[in-house]
């Protein structure tokens, strides 16, 4: 029987479209001579779909006429039940619409890419391609993201965070902070999404209030950046886990305006969305050789130190005037799952995908050889828990 992959997409994300996009072009590229592929479409409510008609992503421009020719699903969150079942459960026959073997997650933004779904696989004990928990969320959150860089001596631009809350008490203070430790002109950027969904550049007070104040509907934490003027943005993709893993070409985006839109990175300068790899670029960029191999290295050390795993984008920010380097961000689940870059770099978009496999079922094997419970059971030995009475439980 050949390996069923659920491939998991949608989501009640800002980047739900991103999201299908991605998905479909990784579905259509996987080898189905190898696997099998079950599409799990979440809707922007949280709702799960499976279907064929989630193969064709011409379908999504009408939502409740895909969705009438789907079927309702759902996993159990018990360990080692891989099942997918039917949320109305049929009179007669099974209520078992499949079963998975492995998952891949193509799932953007907030409540997917941010660790949220992982932790749900993780509680399954299913295999899954890229990131954990953790890594996951600290990739994602960009406060955190850096912090964890700062510490392991990977430069990134000098910043200043807080929360909604507090810029609602304190504005004051933290205005007078940011023109202090960055000066303008800044970026300013919900701490937590991706595809340059509500950032701004502000080159003073009013911009910056008004960037901020953008900001705050999207995120409850928020990160503003001193802003490189004369910047070159360079992304490389990494593959693999954070103990064996290898570096893409360089690709040098390019943006219409002073920050990359979303629209440059999704719409391509077409009227219809093609993903990441529509987005005008340069691979591999134009770059001096130690300057390539230097982004290179800060995007295998940024995977390395963040314990990513599977396939992931680094984004770095190039001063054209000093030829500084900074490591922007890491995007977890990249858009288009970064497959341009791989091509460019001589494996194909099927073999991506089995790479992404392989990856998931070491983990899986790397994780069973760990202890996570004893099989002791205290209570069999009499007596009450550490410091209790007879009979008594408590903690101490």
């Amino acid at each position: 029987m050949k390996t069923n992959i659920g491939v998991f997409f949608g989501g009640r994300s800002t980047e739900h479209e991103i999201s299908v996009i991605s998905a479909n072009q990784a579905m259509h590229a996987i080898n189905r001579e190898k696997f099998d592929v079950t599409p799990i479409y979440i809707t922007k409510q949280g709702k799960w779909y499976t279907g064929e008609a989630l193969f064709d992503v011409a379908n999504y421009r009408d939502t409740k006429s895909l969705l009438e020719k789907c079927q309702e699903v759902y996993m159990r969150p018990v360990f080692g039940d891989y099942n997918v079942y039917k949320t109305r459960k049929p009179t007669f026959g099974s209520a078992v619409e499949c079963s998975l073997d492995v998952v891949i997650p193509v799932l953007h933004g907030s409540n997917g890419e941010d660790g949220t779904f992982e932790g749900i696989l993780d509680s399954i004990g299913i295999p899954y391609a890229g990131c954990g928990v953790l890594a996951s969320a600290n990739g994602m959150d960009k406060i955190t993201m850096k912090m964890i860089l700062q510490a392991c001596d990977i430069p990134v631009v000098d910043y200043v965070w807080f929360t909604d809350k507090q810029w609602a008490k304190q504005k004051s203070e933290i205005i007078e902070r940011i023109e202090q430790k960055i000066g303008y002109p800044v970026i300013v950027k919900p701490a937590n999404l991706g595809s340059s969904v509500g950032i701004g550049r502000a080159v003073d007070r009013e911009q910056l209030t008004e960037r901020i104040d953008d900001a705050r509907h999207y995120s409850a934490r928020i990160i503003v950046e001193h802003m490189v003027e004369q910047l070159q943005e360079i992304n490389c993709s990494v593959l693999g886990d954070c103990d064996d893993y290898i570096m893409s070409v360089l690709e040098e985006p390019i943006k219409s305006g002073e920050i990359l839109s979303y629209e440059d990175k999704y719409m391509g300068g077409s009227k219809g969305a093609k993903g990441m790899q529509a987005s005008q670029k340069r691979i591999p960029a134009d770059l001096p050789a130690d300057e390539t191999a230097r982004i290179q290295f800060l995007a295998g050390e940024t995977f390395r130190v963040l314990s990513c795993h599977g396939v992931s984008r680094v984004d770095v920010i190039v001063d054209r005037t000093s030829r500084e380097i900074f490591v922007n961000e890491i995007n977890t689940i990249p858009g288009s799952l970064s497959f341009y870059l791989w091509e460019a770099s001589g494996i194909s978009f099927d073999k991506l995908m089995e790479r992404l496999v392989s990856l998931a079922l070491k983990r899986k094997r790397d994780q069973s050889t760990k202890t996570v419970s004893y099989d002791q059971n205290i209570f069999s030995l009499g007596g009450g828990v550490k410091g209790g009475t007879k009979g008594k439980l408590g903690c101490k």
